[in-house]
């Protein structure tokens, strides 16, 4: 079983001492988004977890209990971006804060357990191509010691993503312009040593031999663990994402960075109410069991096949 910690939340940014609390106490409980009344017990025991990836933009205050995960294998997708606070209004400095955390984390743990993401791009009146590709390069030259990729993406509109993203008069990219910024953006990378791929991208880019990305990659989790895992696609992903199946334990509207793309957060008020009811030694991310809940334990079970011996390495 592989753990996504999460796609719905900032884990590390924003709960770090409660899934500190959830791995001593080895389980998390888990809502379903389509029906809250239904609450999902998942093992988090290193017996059955066969690997997890965080997503976050800022891991700085998960850094002190990285230790506590030396049973698991583990990797993080680090979104770094040059939007300003007009796109990211709670995210702290890039130069002061995020960008010596991306290098602090690669330090402790490894460039090939930190990957960078530089998504969702959009352009508009001041993020332009050029834009883009300047500030890319900036990061680039900042970040290519501590990273093997960079995964990029264009943004998809989604309800919330269109209402909250509407003051910024986003264009309407059409495929020659992404073609055109993926291939500078290859060019760069290519510079700095690292590659680009994509994340659940239709548009067709092998000729720039950027290939479409794993982001929750069952190759990069059994190098990691030094084992063979049996995984298959994640059947509730879009057809053109490449990931393989994981349990999501975070929850929607819960992240405070505020991003005017984020399709995770129905509105801030919602973020708001959520997270004061946020207890760092609940079992859930936030709130409590009440009436009506009903609790049902997941069977969980481990993937690996073997340990993989030193021909397979």
């Amino acid at each position: 079983m592989i753990i996504s910690a999460s796609r719905r939340t900032d884990i590390p940014a924003f709960y770090a001492e409660w899934f500190h609390n959830r791995i001593k106490e080895r389980y998390v409980l888990v809502r379903n988004p389509v029906n809250p009344h239904q609450v999902g017990k998942i093992s988090l025991s290193p017996s059955v977890v066969d690997g997890i990836v965080f997503w976050t933009k800022n891991p700085a205050p998960m850094m002190a209990y990285l230790s506590e995960l030396e049973k698991y294998a583990y990797y993080f997708q680090f979104t770094l971006t040059a939007y300003d606070r007009d796109v990211e209004p709670n995210v702290p400095s890039k130069n002061n804060v995020i960008i010596p955390a991306f290098q602090d984390l690669s330090k402790a743990i490894g460039r090939d357990r930190v990957i960078w993401r530089y998504d969702p791009i959009f352009f508009n009146e001041r993020y332009t191509m050029d834009y883009h590709c300047k500030y890319f390069r900036v990061l680039a030259s900042r970040l290519a010691d501590y990273t093997e990729k960079c995964t990029i993406s264009f943004l998809d509109f989604y309800k919330n993503t269109v209402r909250n993203m509407r003051p910024l008069h986003v264009q309407n990219e059409i495929l020659e312009m992404q073609y055109e910024l993926a291939q500078r953006f290859s060019e760069i990378a290519k510079e700095h040593g690292f590659y680009i791929d994509t994340c659940a991208e239709k548009i067709d880019l092998e000729s720039l031999k950027i290939c479409h990305a794993r982001c929750i990659d069952k190759e990069r989790l059994e190098r990691i663990g030094k084992c063979r895992l049996t995984l298959g696609k994640d059947p509730n992903q879009r057809s053109e994402c490449g990931c393989v199946a994981s349990v999501d334990i975070g929850a929607y509207s819960t992240c405070k960075h505020g991003c005017l793309y984020c399709y995770a957060n129905y509105s801030q008020s919602t973020v708001r109410r959520n997270t004061v009811a946020h207890d760092p030694n609940s079992p859930l991310l936030f709130g409590e069991i009440g009436e009506g809940d009903v609790v049902k334990e997941r069977d969980m079970k481990s993937c690996k096949e073997s340990q993989i011996t030193l021909f397979d390495l």
